[in-house]
């Protein structure tokens, strides 16, 4: 696995981010309607193409699995797709964004336990 933060957006690596950003919501986010998610996506191109640091993680085959974006020591997003979710990637996508970026705030839906589960065991408070 390697981890990068990309200053280059093309096209083809944001339709990949969008496809983890599907895949990531499709597994935890079972509060959503297909409609709502599908209108979300339609604005996630755009975050991914101005958010300030964006980190993505890539399999051996050099596939994106992951990502998070920041802004303002703020973690905007943070997505792993569900095949490599249990595996460390988050935990250690978070401590780099801690780590390198400052992270100290981000919001997260409530009606995500496993998400909410997580930043709390990762010791960020509600």
């Amino acid at each position: 696995m390697e981890i990068l933060e990309i200053e280059e957006r093309t096209p083809l690596l944001i339709r990949q981010l969008v496809e983890v950003w599907e895949k990531s919501v499709h597994a935890t986010h079972l509060f959503l309607s297909d409609d709502a998610v599908k209108q979300i996506k339609e604005y996630i191109p755009q975050a991914l193409i101005e958010v300030t640091y964006l980190i993505v993680a890539l399999n051996q085959q050099e596939v994106p699995v992951g990502f998070m974006g920041v802004e303002n020591q703020r973690l905007e997003m943070l997505f792993i797709t569900p095949e490599e979710r249990g595996k460390g990637l988050g935990k250690e996508l978070l401590q780099r964004g801690i780590k390198n970026y400052v992270v100290n705030e981000l919001t997260v839906n409530e009606q995500n336990p496993q998400a909410k589960g997580f930043y709390e065991h990762m010791g960020l408070k509600v």
